[in-house]
């Protein structure tokens, strides 16, 4: 569980540092920035409690059955 929680994680932070790249380079704004960081938070909150849900082999078991994988990114979405 560990693991992929690491690794879905590690898939979040890049998106973070794609878009803090982007604000140095020009091509994105502070409040641009601010967004990716709000999501981050949102989908970062949402895999923490997925892989804390209770038993790890419960949560294991779901993870192998997610065809597709979960977009922990879009479950961080703001609500429209």
């Amino acid at each position: 569980m560990a693991a992929y929680h690491e690794t879905e994680l590690a898939k979040l932070v890049e998106r973070v540092g794609q878009a803090i790249d982007d604000f140095r380079s020009g091509q994105m704004d502070a409040f641009g920035v601010d967004q990716v960081l709000f999501q981050y938070s949102r989908a970062a909150k949402e895999l923490w409690k997925f892989c804390n849900l209770g038993p790890v082999e419960l949560t294991a078991s779901l993870i192998t059955r997610d065809k597709p994988a979960v977009d922990w990114w879009g479950r961080g979405a703001p609500r429209r």
